[in-house]
């Protein structure tokens, strides 16, 4: 008789659980009988106890063995080539998603088409010999994402990163707003820079008893913030304060906009009508929707249960910043600058969206990361994870409307942790970090979306692959087109660092980790050991290791860390000089600021973790002769390299079509 451990293996291998990993540290982890269990059970998997283990896989497999199309199906080039699990194809059609239909061709089980199809979402519906219709999703998809047309003449892109909410000028508010964005726009177009970056601008709990500052923990992946609104001379600019409040900016939108008319119905579609709804639900029964009556729970709000001055708040909210946003992009884009934006990998738990869509979302599980050198623990991100097989019934269709929603705007989005693309770690709720397993995702499809969608919406993709990356995603961006990221941080490391290849966005660090000047003294080091990340006694060591990386690089520039100035300068003029075709610099970089944005691993309410705004105005800061000079020498170097960065930039001839 095989053991019921061993039965729970191939149930997990069935459900794409992984029995078998190796986490950041290089261990070989099988996780135990009780996270597969859990896990199992997350995704759907019929038991409760480890003696449910062979019915749950005979009732797996039994509805696998069913399923003789899959639910989707990828035409990478509009081509279409399809093998039935069994049976065979009477008559197939391709149900367009323009209405039209395209008839296939089927020889036995074999179904295809004789011409490309349109680039697009349709429907595949096949007839077989002995039951109905069977239908399946298909993504119609170019092979490689979109990228932004050659210009002769042109030198490679370059920019800068930044987090909005810190912005200053002289006439902000508590936040910085789309009008400090696009003051900051028209500042690096003086400059020559091409790109402006900003972490997400998606919409947070703002609440004054449980704020959420953290972009990256959204109350839905598919609306914007409403702190983000410039109020139009609806405020007074403000001093700096010490930490930037979220509370009290929402306050200020909230003045602002109370003697301003509802908008015109037309503007309100069926999604922004039910996260307007929602929002005001929860100020009458609470934030987490899970402890709502069972019929709110399940999407059927009474009057009574909405507050409705909070619904006409983010109604207003919304439309505004809709038509705010894209009269800033455009303006920003007549200047010749890109506006770089961020899709976060997740989403609040107590958010719209896992309450609108709560079939979608695994639940007593949460997102984070197995042990690895920085956190040997382990980490925990907070959200639920999408269930791969309800997004794939439902043809990925969240997916998609969550990149589409910031990719219309944006010129460049970066994809966080791309890597979920191909897996995602899953901790069952009351384990302990280290006790999670990585879960497989269809990885084809969902490159298919991206790379679609970044051809409906002409925007460049860059994919976060950053930490363990596993060879899947390794061998996809190159394939579709899609850039990594490459963080001179990091490549210090290397005794003989390298710069970034034509494959690659190059930065000095990113908002998570150490800023420039941090990293060369150790300040996050130091700042980890304080928060009990890092035990004080492994610090030595950990600052002796920083020191060898630091030098590692300076070496290499032919500079000392004596001098942070010229250092900085240097590494801007040897990224600039690289292969890459766009250069990315964290805004605060350029005046050696040495506090991070945010600690990983800590929370806001501990530390000021996306809290700090900029150290003064910006009509101050950009005029400063250091930082002018820099930011010259980094339009210089990317001057000198030219306008071409080489084959993996060429289009693909089919792509035009």
């Amino acid at each position: 008789m095989v053991p019921d451990t061993e039965v729970l293996s191939a149930l997990a291998v069935e459900l794409g659980v992984h029995a078998h990993y190796v986490d950041g540290l290089g261990r070989a982890v099988d996780p135990g009988p009780e996270s597969l269990l859990r896990v199992c059970r997350a995704l759907g998997a019929p038991m409760e106890r480890l003696a449910d283990a062979p019915d749950a896989l005979r009732a797996v497999r039994a509805r696998k063995a069913a399923e003789r199309l899959p639910p989707v199906v990828v035409a990478w080039h509009g081509h279409l080539n399809l093998e039935l699990r069994t049976g065979a194809a009477l008559r197939a059609r391709v149900e367009l998603e323009d209405g039209g239909a395209c008839a296939l061709t089927t020889e036995g089980s074999h179904v295809r088409t004789d011409a490309p199809l349109p680039f697009g979402y349709h429907r595949l519906v096949v007839e077989v010999d002995d039951e109905a219709e069977m239908e399946a999703h298909v993504i119609a998809s170019p092979m490689r994402s979109w990228r932004r047309p050659d210009s002769p003449g042109r030198p490679p892109s370059w920019g800068v990163c930044t987090h909005l909410a810190a912005l200053r000028t002289r006439r902000s508010r508590s936040v910085g707003d789309l009008r400090d964005l696009e003051y900051l726009s028209g500042r690096m177009s003086a400059l020559g820079a091409d790109v402006v970056t900003v972490l997400p601008l998606l919409p947070t709990f703002n609440d004054a008893d449980d704020p959420e500052p953290s972009p990256y923990s959204p109350v839905s992946r598919l609306f914007w913030s409403e702190l983000i609104l410039d109020l139009e001379g609806g405020h007074a600019p403000v001093a700096r304060p010490q930490r930037i409040d979220v509370a009290a900016a929402h306050a200020e939108v909230r003045a602002r906009l109370a003697a301003v008319s509802d908008p015109d119905p037309s503007e309100v579609d069926t999604e922004l009508a039910a996260y307007a709804r929602f929002r005001g639900a929860q100020v009458r029964l609470g934030r987490n929707w899970r402890q709502w009556p069972a019929a709110a729970r399940n999407g059927r709000l009474s009057d009574r249960q909405v507050d409705a001055a909070e619904e006409a708040f983010h109604r207003k909210c919304q439309v505004a910043v809709r038509r705010q946003l894209a009269e800033t992009v455009g303006r920003m884009e007549g200047t010749g600058v890109r506006l770089g934006l961020d899709l976060a990998v997740g989403v609040h738990p107590d958010g719209f969206d896992t309450w609108s869509r709560p079939d979608l979302f695994a639940d007593r599980v949460s997102v984070g990361a197995p042990p690895d050198p920085g956190f040997p623990s382990g980490q925990d991100w907070g959200f639920h994870p999408v269930d791969p097989e309800a997004s794939r019934r439902e043809g990925h269709r969240y997916f998609k409307e969550a990149i589409a929603h910031q990719a219309r705007v944006s010129g460049v989005l970066r994809v966080d942790h791309v890597m979920a693309l191909t897996r995602l770690y899953w901790i069952p709720h009351g384990l302990d970090l280290h006790q999670g397993t990585y879960v497989s995702y269809p990885t084809e499809e969902l490159f298919a979306v991206l790379v679609l969608e970044s051809h409906r919406c002409e925007c460049e993709i860059v994919g976060e692959n950053l930490g363990v990356v596993p060879p899947e995603i390794s061998a996809a961006l190159p394939r579709h087109g899609i850039r990594g990221m490459h963080l001179t941080l990091f490549a210090a490391s290397d005794p003989e660092p390298r710069p970034p290849d034509s494959n690659s966005v190059g930065l000095v660090g990113t908002h998570d980790t150490a800023t420039f000047a941090g990293w060369t003294r150790g300040a996050d080091i130091d700042a980890r050991v304080e928060c009990g990340l890092l035990a004080a006694e492994e610090a030595p060591a950990a600052h002796a290791a920083r020191r060898d990386e630091v030098w590692n690089l300076a070496r290499t520039l032919g500079t000392s860390p004596e001098r942070p100035g010229e250092y900085l300068e240097k590494v801007l003029c040897w990224l600039g000089g690289s292969d890459s075709p766009l250069i990315l610099v964290w805004l605060e970089d350029f005046w050696l600021e040495e506090d991070q944005v945010n600690l990983p691993g800590t929370r806001s309410s501990d530390r000021p973790n996306w809290q700090r705004p900029l150290r003064a105005p910006l009509e101050e800061l950009l005029s400063r002769p250091d930082v002018d000079a820099r930011f010259r020498l980094l339009r210089d170097a990317r001057e000198r390299v030219g306008g071409s960065t080489g084959t993996p930039d060429s289009p693909d001839p089919t792509e035009g079509r």
